[in-house]
Protein backbone atom coordinates (compact mmCIF):
# COMPACT_ATOMS: atom_id res chain seq x y z
CA UNK A 1 0.00 0.00 0.00
CA UNK A 2 1.44 3.37 -1.00
CA UNK A 3 1.46 6.31 1.39
CA UNK A 4 -1.43 8.76 0.96
CA UNK A 5 0.13 12.15 0.21
CA UNK A 6 -1.50 15.30 1.60
CA UNK A 7 -1.02 17.28 -1.59
CA UNK A 8 -3.39 18.71 -4.18
CA UNK A 9 -3.29 16.65 -7.36
CA UNK A 10 -3.74 19.74 -9.51
CA UNK A 11 -0.55 21.23 -8.01
CA UNK A 12 1.51 18.40 -9.48
CA UNK A 13 -0.36 17.99 -12.76
CA UNK A 14 2.21 20.03 -14.66
CA UNK A 15 0.36 23.25 -15.49
CA UNK A 16 2.20 26.50 -16.16
CA UNK A 17 3.22 28.62 -13.16
CA UNK A 18 3.04 32.41 -13.56
CA UNK A 19 6.35 34.17 -12.94
CA UNK A 20 6.77 36.00 -9.65
CA UNK A 21 8.40 39.31 -8.85
CA UNK A 22 8.86 41.01 -5.46
CA UNK A 23 6.50 43.79 -4.48
CA UNK A 24 8.92 46.60 -3.58
CA UNK A 25 7.29 49.76 -4.85
CA UNK A 26 4.50 52.26 -4.45
CA UNK A 27 2.32 52.32 -7.54
CA UNK A 28 -0.77 54.09 -8.85
CA UNK A 29 -3.39 52.21 -10.88
CA UNK A 30 -7.06 52.47 -11.78
CA UNK A 31 -8.06 49.29 -9.95
CA UNK A 32 -6.36 47.17 -7.30
CA UNK A 33 -7.65 43.60 -7.08
CA UNK A 34 -6.97 41.53 -3.95
CA UNK A 35 -6.89 37.76 -4.49
CA UNK A 36 -5.53 35.90 -7.53
CA UNK A 37 -8.19 33.22 -7.76
CA UNK A 38 -10.68 32.88 -10.59
CA UNK A 39 -12.75 35.91 -9.55
CA UNK A 40 -9.79 38.23 -9.13
CA UNK A 41 -8.11 37.07 -12.33
CA UNK A 42 -11.32 37.34 -14.36
CA UNK A 43 -11.83 40.87 -12.98
CA UNK A 44 -8.24 41.91 -13.71
CA UNK A 45 -8.12 40.33 -17.17
CA UNK A 46 -11.36 41.90 -18.39
CA UNK A 47 -10.44 45.30 -16.94
CA UNK A 48 -7.01 45.27 -18.57
CA UNK A 49 -8.54 44.29 -21.91
CA UNK A 50 -10.63 47.45 -21.56
CA UNK A 51 -7.50 49.61 -21.12
CA UNK A 52 -7.65 49.91 -17.33
CA UNK A 53 -4.43 49.93 -15.31
CA UNK A 54 -4.69 47.00 -12.87
CA UNK A 55 -2.58 45.67 -10.01
CA UNK A 56 -3.36 42.24 -8.53
CA UNK A 57 -2.11 41.22 -5.06
CA UNK A 58 -2.09 37.57 -3.90
CA UNK A 59 -1.14 36.58 -0.34
CA UNK A 60 0.17 33.17 -1.47
CA UNK A 61 0.49 31.86 -5.04
CA UNK A 62 -1.98 31.90 -7.89
CA UNK A 63 -4.64 29.24 -7.29
CA UNK A 64 -3.66 28.67 -3.65
CA UNK A 65 -7.27 28.87 -2.45
CA UNK A 66 -10.50 27.26 -3.59
CA UNK A 67 -9.85 28.15 -7.24
CA UNK A 68 -7.06 25.60 -7.52
CA UNK A 69 -8.38 23.02 -5.04
CA UNK A 70 -11.93 22.37 -6.24
CA UNK A 71 -13.38 19.39 -8.11
CA UNK A 72 -13.16 21.06 -11.52
CA UNK A 73 -16.85 20.84 -12.45
CA UNK A 74 -17.85 23.65 -14.82
CA UNK A 75 -21.49 23.65 -13.78
CA UNK A 76 -24.36 25.90 -14.80
CA UNK A 77 -26.34 27.60 -12.04
CA UNK A 78 -26.01 27.20 -8.28
CA UNK A 79 -26.59 24.18 -6.06
CA UNK A 80 -30.12 25.51 -5.61
CA UNK A 81 -32.55 24.71 -8.44
CA UNK A 82 -33.77 27.79 -10.38
CA UNK A 83 -37.20 28.05 -8.74
CA UNK A 84 -35.56 28.11 -5.31
CA UNK A 85 -33.17 30.87 -6.42
CA UNK A 86 -36.10 32.99 -7.56
CA UNK A 87 -37.88 32.31 -4.27
CA UNK A 88 -34.80 33.43 -2.30
CA UNK A 89 -33.96 36.55 -4.34
CA UNK A 90 -37.29 37.54 -5.86
CA UNK A 91 -38.58 36.81 -9.35
CA UNK A 92 -36.70 39.52 -11.26
CA UNK A 93 -33.30 39.23 -9.54
CA UNK A 94 -33.51 35.44 -9.40
CA UNK A 95 -34.31 35.23 -13.11
CA UNK A 96 -31.37 37.51 -13.90
CA UNK A 97 -28.98 35.38 -11.83
CA UNK A 98 -30.35 32.15 -13.32
CA UNK A 99 -29.77 33.50 -16.82
CA UNK A 100 -26.23 34.71 -16.06
CA UNK A 101 -25.16 31.45 -14.42
CA UNK A 102 -26.93 29.33 -17.03
CA UNK A 103 -24.64 30.93 -19.61
CA UNK A 104 -21.58 30.76 -17.34
CA UNK A 105 -20.07 27.50 -18.68
CA UNK A 106 -20.08 29.00 -22.17
CA UNK A 107 -18.07 31.97 -20.86
CA UNK A 108 -15.53 29.67 -19.17
CA UNK A 109 -15.04 27.51 -22.26
CA UNK A 110 -14.83 30.55 -24.55
CA UNK A 111 -12.00 31.95 -22.39
CA UNK A 112 -10.21 28.59 -22.47
CA UNK A 113 -10.39 28.58 -26.25
CA UNK A 114 -9.59 32.26 -26.80
CA UNK A 115 -6.67 32.32 -24.36
CA UNK A 116 -5.36 28.87 -25.35
CA UNK A 117 -5.44 27.51 -21.79
CA UNK A 118 -4.38 23.85 -21.51
CA UNK A 119 -6.50 22.58 -18.60
CA UNK A 120 -7.85 19.10 -19.47
CA UNK A 121 -11.03 20.75 -20.71
CA UNK A 122 -14.00 18.54 -21.58
CA UNK A 123 -17.38 19.90 -22.62
CA UNK A 124 -19.62 16.85 -22.54
CA UNK A 125 -21.75 17.92 -19.58
CA UNK A 126 -21.98 16.94 -15.93
CA UNK A 127 -24.12 14.30 -14.22
CA UNK A 128 -26.16 14.80 -11.05
CA UNK A 129 -26.81 11.25 -9.88
CA UNK A 130 -29.48 9.68 -7.68
CA UNK A 131 -28.49 6.57 -5.70
CA UNK A 132 -32.01 6.17 -4.24
CA UNK A 133 -35.66 7.03 -4.85
CA UNK A 134 -35.56 10.21 -2.82
CA UNK A 135 -32.71 11.43 -4.99
CA UNK A 136 -34.56 10.51 -8.17
CA UNK A 137 -37.53 12.62 -7.07
CA UNK A 138 -35.15 15.55 -6.53
CA UNK A 139 -33.60 15.11 -9.98
CA UNK A 140 -37.07 14.97 -11.54
CA UNK A 141 -37.92 18.27 -9.86
CA UNK A 142 -34.73 19.86 -11.16
CA UNK A 143 -35.25 18.43 -14.63
CA UNK A 144 -38.74 19.92 -14.82
CA UNK A 145 -37.51 23.36 -13.76
CA UNK A 146 -34.51 23.39 -16.10
CA UNK A 147 -36.30 22.00 -19.15
CA UNK A 148 -39.08 24.55 -18.64
CA UNK A 149 -36.40 27.21 -19.06
CA UNK A 150 -35.03 25.64 -22.21
CA UNK A 151 -31.84 24.16 -20.73
CA UNK A 152 -30.35 21.20 -22.68
CA UNK A 153 -30.87 18.60 -19.96
CA UNK A 154 -31.86 14.93 -20.02
CA UNK A 155 -33.03 12.65 -17.22
CA UNK A 156 -31.32 9.28 -17.69
CA UNK A 157 -32.64 6.07 -16.15
CA UNK A 158 -32.11 2.35 -16.67
CA UNK A 159 -29.34 1.14 -19.02
CA UNK A 160 -28.62 4.66 -20.34
CA UNK A 161 -27.94 5.88 -16.81
CA UNK A 162 -25.85 2.83 -15.88
CA UNK A 163 -23.69 3.21 -18.99
CA UNK A 164 -23.17 6.96 -18.43
CA UNK A 165 -21.96 6.42 -14.85
CA UNK A 166 -20.33 3.03 -15.22
CA UNK A 167 -22.42 1.71 -12.34
CA UNK A 168 -25.66 -0.21 -11.97
CA UNK A 169 -26.11 1.12 -8.43
CA UNK A 170 -27.65 4.41 -9.57
CA UNK A 171 -31.37 4.95 -10.22
CA UNK A 172 -31.08 8.09 -12.33
CA UNK A 173 -28.82 10.87 -13.56
CA UNK A 174 -29.52 14.42 -14.70
CA UNK A 175 -27.24 15.23 -17.65
CA UNK A 176 -26.64 18.96 -18.19
CA UNK A 177 -24.98 19.42 -21.58
CA UNK A 178 -24.03 23.05 -20.89
CA UNK A 179 -21.41 21.92 -18.40
CA UNK A 180 -18.06 20.10 -18.38
CA UNK A 181 -14.83 19.55 -16.46
CA UNK A 182 -11.39 21.14 -16.23
CA UNK A 183 -8.17 21.00 -14.23
CA UNK A 184 -9.03 24.01 -12.03
CA UNK A 185 -5.44 24.91 -11.14
CA UNK A 186 -4.38 24.91 -14.79
CA UNK A 187 -7.38 27.10 -15.67
CA UNK A 188 -6.54 29.56 -12.89
CA UNK A 189 -2.87 29.73 -13.86
CA UNK A 190 -3.86 30.15 -17.49
CA UNK A 191 -6.00 33.15 -16.57
CA UNK A 192 -3.00 34.57 -14.70
CA UNK A 193 -0.75 34.21 -17.73
CA UNK A 194 -3.36 35.88 -19.95
CA UNK A 195 -3.90 38.71 -17.46
CA UNK A 196 -0.18 39.44 -17.26
CA UNK A 197 0.07 39.38 -21.05
CA UNK A 198 -2.75 41.93 -21.12
CA UNK A 199 -0.77 44.25 -18.83
CA UNK A 200 -1.91 43.31 -15.31
CA UNK A 201 0.79 43.75 -12.66
CA UNK A 202 0.57 40.55 -10.60
CA UNK A 203 2.37 40.15 -7.27
CA UNK A 204 2.31 36.80 -5.49
CA UNK A 205 3.23 36.14 -1.84
CA UNK A 206 2.10 39.68 -1.09
CA UNK A 207 -0.35 39.79 1.79
CA UNK A 208 -2.39 42.93 2.35
CA UNK A 209 -1.70 44.63 5.71
CA UNK A 210 -4.15 47.52 5.62
CA UNK A 211 -6.75 49.21 3.47
CA UNK A 212 -7.29 52.95 3.94
CA UNK A 213 -9.32 55.69 2.34
CA UNK A 214 -7.19 58.65 1.18
CA UNK A 215 -9.24 61.43 -0.37
CA UNK A 216 -11.01 60.06 -3.43
CA UNK A 217 -8.69 57.04 -3.66
CA UNK A 218 -7.89 53.89 -1.71
CA UNK A 219 -4.45 52.96 -0.43
CA UNK A 220 -3.67 49.25 -0.13
CA UNK A 221 -0.58 48.58 1.97
CA UNK A 222 1.35 45.34 1.73
CA UNK A 223 4.80 44.29 2.87
CA UNK A 224 7.28 46.07 0.62
CA UNK A 225 5.05 48.77 -0.82
CA UNK A 226 1.55 50.09 -1.45
CA UNK A 227 -0.99 50.58 -4.20
CA UNK A 228 -3.09 53.70 -4.68
CA UNK A 229 -6.22 53.14 -6.75
CA UNK A 230 -9.61 54.71 -7.41
CA UNK A 231 -11.25 51.31 -6.99
CA UNK A 232 -10.45 48.18 -4.98
CA UNK A 233 -11.99 44.75 -5.56
CA UNK A 234 -11.71 42.20 -2.74
CA UNK A 235 -11.84 38.83 -4.50
CA UNK A 236 -10.30 36.61 -1.83
CA UNK A 237 -13.67 35.15 -0.74
CA UNK A 238 -13.28 32.22 1.71
CA UNK A 239 -9.50 32.75 1.86
CA UNK A 240 -9.62 36.35 3.06
CA UNK A 241 -6.96 36.75 5.76
CA UNK A 242 -6.00 39.47 8.22
CA UNK A 243 -7.94 42.09 10.15
CA UNK A 244 -7.92 44.73 7.39
CA UNK A 245 -11.43 43.80 6.23
CA UNK A 246 -14.72 42.59 7.75
CA UNK A 247 -15.48 40.38 4.73
CA UNK A 248 -15.14 37.08 6.66
CA UNK A 249 -18.05 38.23 8.82
CA UNK A 250 -20.32 37.94 5.75
CA UNK A 251 -20.10 34.15 5.39
CA UNK A 252 -19.39 30.97 7.29
CA UNK A 253 -16.60 28.68 6.12
CA UNK A 254 -17.12 25.16 4.84
CA UNK A 255 -14.69 22.60 3.46
CA UNK A 256 -14.51 20.01 0.70
CA UNK A 257 -11.90 17.27 0.60
CA UNK A 258 -10.88 14.97 -2.24
CA UNK A 259 -8.95 11.75 -2.72
CA UNK A 260 -7.27 10.81 -6.00
CA UNK A 261 -6.18 7.30 -6.95
CA UNK A 262 -3.20 6.16 -8.94
CA UNK A 263 -4.14 5.77 -12.64
CA UNK A 264 -6.62 2.91 -13.01
CA UNK A 265 -6.08 0.04 -15.46
CA UNK A 266 -7.25 1.26 -18.89
CA UNK A 267 -10.17 -1.17 -19.08
CA UNK A 268 -11.54 0.11 -15.76
CA UNK A 269 -10.88 3.77 -16.47
CA UNK A 270 -12.75 3.45 -19.77
CA UNK A 271 -15.82 2.01 -18.02
CA UNK A 272 -16.18 4.74 -15.37
CA UNK A 273 -17.85 7.94 -16.64
CA UNK A 274 -17.00 7.01 -20.25
CA UNK A 275 -18.33 10.29 -21.63
CA UNK A 276 -15.79 12.30 -19.64
CA UNK A 277 -18.39 13.95 -17.41
CA UNK A 278 -17.90 14.76 -13.76
CA UNK A 279 -20.63 13.75 -11.31
CA UNK A 280 -22.00 14.40 -7.85
CA UNK A 281 -24.80 12.65 -6.00
CA UNK A 282 -27.95 13.68 -4.15
CA UNK A 283 -26.98 12.25 -0.76
CA UNK A 284 -27.49 14.31 2.38
CA UNK A 285 -23.70 14.80 2.40
CA UNK A 286 -22.85 14.59 -1.27
CA UNK A 287 -19.98 12.74 -2.92
CA UNK A 288 -18.34 13.89 -6.16
CA UNK A 289 -16.89 11.54 -8.79
CA UNK A 290 -14.65 12.24 -11.77
CA UNK A 291 -11.52 11.12 -13.62
CA UNK A 292 -8.51 13.07 -14.83
CA UNK A 293 -6.68 12.69 -18.15
CA UNK A 294 -4.47 9.93 -16.71
CA UNK A 295 -7.40 7.77 -15.65
CA UNK A 296 -7.27 8.56 -11.94
CA UNK A 297 -10.51 8.21 -10.01
CA UNK A 298 -11.13 11.33 -7.91
CA UNK A 299 -13.72 11.18 -5.13
CA UNK A 300 -14.69 14.08 -2.88
CA UNK A 301 -17.14 15.16 -0.20
CA UNK A 302 -18.01 17.97 2.16
CA UNK A 303 -15.78 18.17 5.21
CA UNK A 304 -12.26 19.06 6.29
CA UNK A 305 -9.95 16.22 5.31
CA UNK A 306 -6.99 17.93 6.97
CA UNK A 307 -8.55 17.17 10.34
CA UNK A 308 -9.04 13.48 9.55
CA UNK A 309 -6.30 10.84 9.82
CA UNK A 310 -5.23 9.33 6.52
CA UNK A 311 -6.58 5.90 7.51
CA UNK A 312 -10.05 7.44 7.88
CA UNK A 313 -9.77 9.24 4.54
CA UNK A 314 -8.66 6.03 2.81
CA UNK A 315 -11.42 3.98 4.47
CA UNK A 316 -14.05 6.51 3.41
CA UNK A 317 -12.75 6.56 -0.19
CA UNK A 318 -12.75 2.75 -0.27
CA UNK A 319 -16.36 2.75 0.91
CA UNK A 320 -17.63 5.21 -1.72
CA UNK A 321 -15.64 3.58 -4.53
CA UNK A 322 -16.76 0.13 -3.45
CA UNK A 323 -20.39 1.20 -3.47
CA UNK A 324 -20.44 2.81 -6.92
CA UNK A 325 -17.74 0.74 -8.66
CA UNK A 326 -17.50 -2.65 -6.89
CA UNK A 327 -15.92 -4.29 -9.95
CA UNK A 328 -12.65 -2.39 -9.50
CA UNK A 329 -9.60 -4.16 -8.20
CA UNK A 330 -8.10 -2.72 -5.03
CA UNK A 331 -7.68 1.02 -5.60
CA UNK A 332 -4.45 2.66 -4.49
CA UNK A 333 -5.17 6.18 -3.22
CA UNK A 334 -2.30 8.59 -3.88
CA UNK A 335 -3.33 12.20 -3.07
CA UNK A 336 -5.73 13.91 -0.69
CA UNK A 337 -6.37 17.62 -0.24
CA UNK A 338 -8.93 20.06 1.15
CA UNK A 339 -10.32 23.37 -0.05
CA UNK A 340 -12.31 26.03 1.80
CA UNK A 341 -15.64 27.48 0.63
CA UNK A 342 -17.77 30.44 1.68
CA UNK A 343 -21.38 29.60 2.51
CA UNK A 344 -24.32 31.93 3.07
CA UNK A 345 -27.56 31.22 4.90
CA UNK A 346 -29.70 31.22 1.74
CA UNK A 347 -27.01 29.54 -0.45
CA UNK A 348 -26.79 32.51 -2.84
CA UNK A 349 -23.77 34.80 -3.45
CA UNK A 350 -23.33 38.32 -2.11
CA UNK A 351 -22.00 41.29 -4.07
CA UNK A 352 -20.94 43.90 -1.54
CA UNK A 353 -20.15 47.61 -1.73
CA UNK A 354 -19.01 48.53 1.79
CA UNK A 355 -17.92 52.01 0.68
CA UNK A 356 -17.60 54.09 -2.46
CA UNK A 357 -14.97 52.58 -4.76
CA UNK A 358 -14.76 49.35 -2.77
CA UNK A 359 -16.30 46.11 -4.09
CA UNK A 360 -16.28 42.59 -2.69
CA UNK A 361 -17.91 39.23 -3.37
CA UNK A 362 -18.48 36.18 -1.24
CA UNK A 363 -20.73 33.15 -0.85
CA UNK A 364 -20.25 31.01 -3.94
CA UNK A 365 -21.50 28.03 -1.91
CA UNK A 366 -19.33 25.59 -3.86
CA UNK A 367 -19.81 26.93 -7.40
CA UNK A 368 -16.66 29.02 -7.77
CA UNK A 369 -15.42 28.25 -11.29
CA UNK A 370 -18.39 29.53 -13.23
CA UNK A 371 -19.70 32.04 -10.69
CA UNK A 372 -16.26 33.55 -10.17
CA UNK A 373 -15.65 33.92 -13.90
CA UNK A 374 -19.03 35.62 -14.41
CA UNK A 375 -18.71 37.91 -11.38
CA UNK A 376 -15.22 38.98 -12.44
CA UNK A 377 -16.41 40.01 -15.89
CA UNK A 378 -19.46 41.74 -14.37
CA UNK A 379 -17.26 43.71 -11.95
CA UNK A 380 -15.18 44.83 -14.92
CA UNK A 381 -18.26 45.96 -16.84
CA UNK A 382 -19.60 47.82 -13.81
CA UNK A 383 -16.32 49.60 -13.01
CA UNK A 384 -15.86 50.74 -16.61
CA UNK A 385 -19.46 51.80 -17.32
CA UNK A 386 -20.91 52.56 -13.90
CA UNK A 387 -24.02 50.62 -14.93
CA UNK A 388 -25.32 48.50 -12.03
CA UNK A 389 -27.41 46.49 -14.48
CA UNK A 390 -24.14 44.89 -15.59
CA UNK A 391 -24.17 42.94 -12.32
CA UNK A 392 -26.15 39.67 -12.06
CA UNK A 393 -27.46 40.61 -8.60
CA UNK A 394 -27.68 43.96 -6.79
CA UNK A 395 -24.88 45.32 -4.65
CA UNK A 396 -25.62 45.30 -0.93
CA UNK A 397 -23.88 46.81 2.13
CA UNK A 398 -21.64 44.40 4.02
CA UNK A 399 -23.39 42.66 6.90
CA UNK A 400 -22.41 40.04 9.42
CA UNK A 401 -23.57 36.45 9.01
CA UNK A 402 -25.48 35.10 11.98
CA UNK A 403 -23.46 32.75 14.23
CA UNK A 404 -21.06 32.03 11.38
CA UNK A 405 -18.49 30.22 13.53
CA UNK A 406 -21.02 28.03 15.31
CA UNK A 407 -22.76 27.16 12.05
CA UNK A 408 -19.49 26.13 10.42
CA UNK A 409 -18.61 23.91 13.40
CA UNK A 410 -22.06 22.32 13.36
CA UNK A 411 -21.82 21.55 9.66
CA UNK A 412 -18.35 20.03 10.05
CA UNK A 413 -19.50 17.83 12.94
CA UNK A 414 -22.44 16.60 10.87
CA UNK A 415 -20.27 15.83 7.86
CA UNK A 416 -17.80 13.88 10.01
CA UNK A 417 -20.57 11.80 11.61
CA UNK A 418 -22.04 11.00 8.19
CA UNK A 419 -18.66 9.90 6.80
CA UNK A 420 -18.02 7.79 9.92
CA UNK A 421 -21.36 6.09 9.25
CA UNK A 422 -20.25 5.37 5.70
CA UNK A 423 -16.97 3.87 6.89
CA UNK A 424 -18.82 1.69 9.40
CA UNK A 425 -21.27 0.65 6.65
CA UNK A 426 -24.20 2.08 8.58
CA UNK A 427 -24.67 4.49 5.65
CA UNK A 428 -23.75 4.10 1.98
Amino acid sequence: MIALRRQCLWEVAGSERPPGEPFVEDIHVDVCVIGAGITGLSTALHLSERKQRVCLLEAHEVGHGGSGRNVGLVNAGLWLPPDDIEAALGKDVGNRLNHALGDAPALVFSLIERLDIACQSTRTGTLHIAPNRRGLLELTRRFDQLSRRGAPVSLLTGPACHEAIGSTLVLGALLDRRAGTIDPMAFTRGLARAAMNAGVRLYQNTAVKSLQREGTNWRVVAEGGSVTAAHVVIASNAYTEGDWTRLPRSFFAGYFYQVASRPLPPEHAARILPGGQGAWDTRLVLSSLRKDRDGRLIIGSLGNGQRKPTWFVRAWADRVQGHYFPYLDRVEWEYTWTGRMAFTSDHTPRLLEPAKGLLAVTGYNGRGITTGTVIGKAFSDYLVTGDRNALPIPLTPARDADSRGLRGLAYEAGFSLYHAGQCLRVLV
